[in-house]
């Protein structure tokens, strides 16, 4: 364990000499100064455990010390030495913030046993704060990483439900849904959270080399190998051993994953042993594994060992505003990485994201802000940093808008509402409008015709302009009417004075 770094502050240089030496002894770093703006200096460049002060000294006093370390270090104890033991002086220091004081002349055993209790206080503090710091981290990992759907939420609140047990879980969810994440999530909220989290994907090692990885095998089992090898399920003692696409372990491996489930024991591949193992199961696979026991390619005696509680983790495009939140935590990933910590997603590039049905689902997403990231030669995701297969993508019935890019509207809406922009920018001028909007007027009507009727239809109070009538800022525009009559054009806003 590394060595407690003291400093000790004293305007004597003598008891600075003696005190390092006595404190040296006693197994700790001492660094000495015999002017509190040099130790104040110190301090804020330097991490100490302790800070050991005279109280009197000229110019600054001992708890004037007290108080800017407090002021810039407040997780540094500070042990103030004092030549009047009197209860008010003992007072005057822990007031100004002091942890302890010892009194002189100083008893080295004294010395010792308070600067060590100083230093034990410090690190238990800054463990407490390490662990408040993981456990926030965690919560906020798994809130920006699941989203707000009410499918992410319902597994949210099952990873919450489930981690005060050992219950065996299954997840299940296509293809880069995030299914390990919340196999994390589940280690990170249960009482084995302080073990190992161990995982293996059983497609990607060779089924030779399956029972070695998860069981373990003995020196001289077979031809390579040349060494004793501990298995995953003994490697996971004390936390989670996660079995992703557990669905394609070959059928001559299930019944010995079942054994050792069964028995919490696993038998290492050449042995005769049989070794004990404390390890928290959880399961992953994409396939449908009730056909899979249907068509007895998965045992369902092992099936239902796995399968005592079940997490199904939904699919990027049925979680909504999901994929926006997990774009921006992916943002700002790869925006830190690539020393652009500014960086953010346009409103159009948005609107991509979420009209895009990613089939790839959240692995895709990934990679798509990642690509961007590379790309983006502004202070904004723009489309034309998307991946191509994105840049025209509008085909998705929904999308994000620019004020709230957790709202999600339909392309209709969206269009209505950019209609109406439109129209307030240009005074309700409706031939300008259809100008502006790129469209003939005969289109613009019928438009506004239907935004009427769904009016009308739902109850919605919308200021939608009439579809029947010219506005009163447009007068000098000949408007065609649904009926194809023509109103005549006069001097006003919009066109030139008779001669």
């Amino acid at each position: 364990m590394k060595k407690p770094e003291l400093l000790v502050v004293d305007d004597e240089r003598d008891t600075c000499e003696l005190l390092e030496m006595a404190l040296s002894r006693q197994g700790m770093q001492v660094t000495t100064s015999t002017t509190a703006s040099d130790a104040l200096e110190m301090i804020a460049a330097r991490d100490f455990d302790v800070v050991l002060t005279d109280l009197s000294m000229p110019q600054v006093s001992g708890l004037e010390v007290c108080e800017r370390v407090l002021a810039v270090r407040p997780e540094v104890p500070v042990v103030v030495i004092t030549g009047y033991g009197t209860l008010e002086t003992a007072m005057g220091a822990i007031r100004a913030g002091a942890y302890d004081f010892v009194t002189k002349p100083i008893e080295s055993k004294t010395l010792g046993v308070v600067v060590s209790r100083a230093v034990q206080h410090r690190r238990l503090r800054e463990q407490i704060r390490q662990l408040r710091a993981a456990r926030d981290a965690s919560q906020t990992a798994l809130t920006r990483i699941i989203g707000g759907s009410p499918a992410m939420r319902k597994v949210a609140d099952l990873i919450e439900r489930v981690g005060d047990s050992d219950a065996s879980v299954l997840i299940h969810g296509e293809t880069g849904t995030g299914k390990e994440l919340v196999a994390r999530a589940v280690h990170q909220r249960s009482r084995r959270r302080e073990g190992p989290f161990v995982a293996i994907n059983c497609a990607a090692v060779p089924h030779s080399l399956l029972e070695s990885e998860l069981f373990g095998h003995a020196r001289g089992a077979f031809t390579d190998a040349k060494a004793q090898r501990t298995g995953l399920f003994v490697q996971a003692q004390g936390g989670t051993l996660f079995l992703d696409e557990i669905g394609e372990l070959p059928l001559d491996v299930q019944p010995k994953l079942l054994r050792a489930l069964q028995e919490r024991k696993v038998r290492p591949v050449g042995d005769n042993r049989e070794i004990p193992f404390d390890a928290r199961i959880v399961a992953a696979t994409n396939r449908d594994l009730e056909n899979e026991v249907r068509e007895k390619r998965f045992r369902e005696d092992l099936y239902y060992r796995i399968n005592v509680v079940k997490i199904e983790v939904p699919p990027l495009r049925a979680r909504g505003a999901d994929t926006l939140h997990l774009a921006q935590h992916f943002l700002e990933q790869f925006a830190e990485r690539s020393g652009k910590p500014t960086l953010r997603l346009s409103e159009r590039a948005a609107e991509r994201l979420m009209a895009y049905e990613w089939p790839g689902n959240v692995r895709e997403l990934e990679n798509t802000i990642e690509h961007a990231v590379a790309l983006a030669r502004f202070d904004q995701i723009t489309v034309e940093d998307l991946p191509e297969k994105l840049r025209g993508y509008l085909a998705g019935s929904f999308v994000a808008t620019a004020n709230d890019p957790t709202e999600i509207v339909t392309m209709e809406e969206l269009e209505r509402r950019y209609l109406l922009r439109v129209f307030k920018l240009v005074g309700n001028n409706k031939s300008r409008a259809a100008e502006v909007l790129g469209i003939d007027r005969r289109t613009m009507y019928r438009k506004l015709e239907r935004y009427a009727a769904r009016e009308a239809e739902t109850g919605d109070a919308v200021e939608t302009p009439s579809p029947s009538e010219p506005a009163a800022s447009e007068p000098g525009h000949a408007v065609d009417r649904p009926d194809g009559e023509a109103a005549t054009p006069e001097a006003g806003d919009g066109a030139p004075p008779p001669p």
